[in-house]
């Protein structure tokens, strides 16, 4: 079981009459029609839009208390998501499949190439502890998975920015101003949604953090010039409210798309749960446990108990059950995933 840190009541979001060990029903028809695209923000307060993203990420956080087997499938299912619409945001062309393969069939120590590093970068934030995310040595490796070459005053000058977020009041300027922390040391706002994302799980108390805003691509990848930090972080709410109204749509927008993923992956799960005691194969119970802990598995995955032909007919036969899906469409070097 994940062990995680209880949170103060003042930082969670909770949907009324809702308790955090209690079945996550589908978001309401009227909260999902709140949820502001783009083109609609326009006649939208900030505190409104606040009230909507603040409602669905209470949704969110309860599906994470449940602290489900499939949860890691989920968060890296995301993360693949996010490393898509950043690979895009930089130029490059590689799409969720081409990020996947880059992944899982590169062989160890080989370089997966600048968007594959920019998918490593969400898988981090998806599979380490969220309070080890932002300490120094975490952000020295992420900033060369996005591209960036910190130096140690630079990073530790970030992370200075983000202790003091973090100690700050107010999840909706939290979230703001890691946005505009990244774009005043330099970076794009894609590292910013890393951070945000980041700051969110401490926030709320979870044990991993959830990639959230990386694949909403409304967030863009300008950046403003690197200048020094002469106050402290200013609330985002006040300095500007339409940036910040349109941040919180973002989180909003990508809150529901995990809500509904979760739902999928849920349905999935408890399929490939069902078939489980009908295998046979010695390393069945491993297999599974992989499956649903991470977004996929190559077919040449090297598992102790299991040889490779033994893989291959294990996953052949949960594809017949419809428990896996083969995720790659090609007949070699197979993918398979919830």
């Amino acid at each position: 079981m994940i062990l995680r840190p209880k949170p103060a009541l003042r930082h969670a979001f909770t949907l009324p009459g809702r308790t955090a060990d209690a079945p996550v029903l589908p978001v309401p028809n009227w909260l999902r029609r709140s949820v502001p695209d783009p083109q609609s923000l326009a006649g939208r307060d900030v505190e409104d839009v606040a009230l909507v993203a603040g409602a669905v990420l209470g949704a969110v956080d309860a599906v994470v208390r449940r602290q489900e087997r499939w949860a890691g499938a989920w968060r890296q299912r995301l993360a693949l998501a996010a490393g898509a619409v950043t690979a895009r945001q930089a130029g490059r062309i590689e799409d969720e499949a081409a990020l996947r393969d880059a992944v899982l069939l590169t062989r160890s120590g080989d370089d997966v190439g600048p968007a594959g590093h920019l998918l490593l970068a969400w898988r981090r934030l998806a599979s380490r502890p969220a309070e080890e995310l932002l300490k120094e040595k975490s952000l020295v490796a992420v900033l060369e998975e996005f591209g960036y070459a910190g130096d140690d005053e630079a990073v530790s000058n970030l992370a200075d920015d983000l202790r003091q977020l973090a100690a700050s009041d107010g999840a909706v300027g939290m979230m703001t101003d890691a946005i505009t922390t990244a774009e005043r040391h330099g970076f794009a706002r894609t590292l910013g949604a890393w951070l945000a994302d980041a700051l969110l799980a401490q926030r709320l108390g979870w044990a991993y953090a959830m990639p959230l805003l990386g694949a909403e691509p409304v967030l863009g990848i300008s950046a403003r010039p690197r200048r020094s930090v002469v106050s402290s972080v200013a609330t985002g709410i006040e300095s500007n409210p339409e940036r910040a109204k349109s941040l919180l749509a973002a989180q909003a927008r990508a809150a529901l798309r995990a809500i509904d993923l979760s739902a999928e992956l849920e349905r999935r799960a408890d399929r490939l749960l069902a078939v489980a005691p009908k295998l046979r194969a010695k390393a069945a119970d491993a297999v599974v446990d992989k499956l649903l802990s991470d977004d996929a598995i190559v077919a040449s995955e090297k598992i102790a108990g299991i040889s490779d032909r033994g893989l291959r007919r294990l996953f052949d036969r949960l594809a017949e059950f419809g428990a896996v899906r083969e995720l790659s469409g090609r007949s070699t070097f197979r993918i398979y995933g919830l």
